[in-house]
């Protein structure tokens, strides 16, 4: 399948009527407006295609499923207006996201670690919009009441994990599909607790944005287990985030490096 016949299969799928339809064929970006609303959002097309060539009509399904709720989000919001109250979460995403919407309004954002920067969404049941500095009226909050709310919520989200064992090595998943599971990184008792239990090297990797990968790192094969999981949620992730991983300890989260022989490399080693 090509870029122009996903477009179409879209538009077969969604309703071509209920759109305008904007397709870049340069930049493989697809634009859709609803025309009800006249708010639109816009789709990458290349990272589809690669899920598509995975998953196949699965990624159909889930793109289209993620485009429909969006949308009807945004009539939630037209007919009953902004809600704030306990429905604003921090979400992690990569440095190299845009940090403005295509309209050129900037999104509330927070630093995190040079991979990963916070940004705060409204959530809006099955979906979320990321808040942007326009939105705040709506809101009837600042920036700095957005962040402090967010981080609130973040701490009652439940934390459950499941555990594996590789090689000898113990690794947890937080894995909800709530659409915060990397937020947990944001955690820190979580993260606290979780660090009492560990037996030798805690890592923490948010590869996407539906799961957090706690690892107990206790022999070298263990970081190369590591870096090929990171790697394969990284790829099959919806919204991936980094395939890099953190050292925790007391607090405190450094990217590593893994290289070849298994051995792990603090970022200013590696510089």
């Amino acid at each position: 399948m090509n870029a122009s016949q996903l477009v179409n299969l879209l538009k077969e799928r969604l309703g071509a009527d209920r759109f305008e339809w904007e397709f870049d064929r340069q930049n493989n970006r697809l634009r859709m407006t609803n025309k009800a609303l006249g708010k639109g959002m816009e789709l990458s097309l290349p990272p589809l295609l690669a899920k598509y060539e995975q998953k196949k009509e699965k990624a159909i399904d889930e793109a289209v499923y993620t485009i429909d709720e969006t949308f009807s989000a945004m009539e939630r919001e037209a007919s009953e207006g902004f809600d704030a109250a306990g429905r604003i979460y921090p979400v992690i995403r990569s440095t190299s996201f845009p940090v403005e919407s295509r309209d050129g309004r900037r999104f509330v954002t927070s630093d995190h670690t040079a991979e990963t920067r916070i940004f705060y969404a409204l959530d809006l049941g099955k979906t979320y919009r990321l808040i942007d500095e326009a939105m705040l009226g709506d809101l009837g909050m600042g920036e700095q009441q957005v962040r402090e709310s967010a981080r609130f919520r973040v701490r009652q989200l439940p934390t459950g994990v499941k555990k594996d064992e590789v090689a000898g090595n113990v690794f947890y998943f937080v894995n909800n599909n709530d659409g915060y599971d990397a937020s947990r990184i944001l955690n820190d008792k979580f993260l606290q607790d979780m660090q009492e239990k560990i037996e030798g090297d805690m890592t923490v990797s948010v590869p996407h944005q539906d799961v957090l990968i706690i690892g107990d790192i206790r022999n070298e094969t263990g970081y190369d287990v590591l870096a090929q999981m990171t790697m394969h949620y990284f790829t099959v992730g919806t919204v991936p985030v980094t395939s890099l991983s953190f050292i925790y300890d007391n607090g405190e989260l450094e990217p590593i490096f893994i290289l070849a022989k298994n051995r792990p490399v603090g970022k200013e080693e590696k510089e």
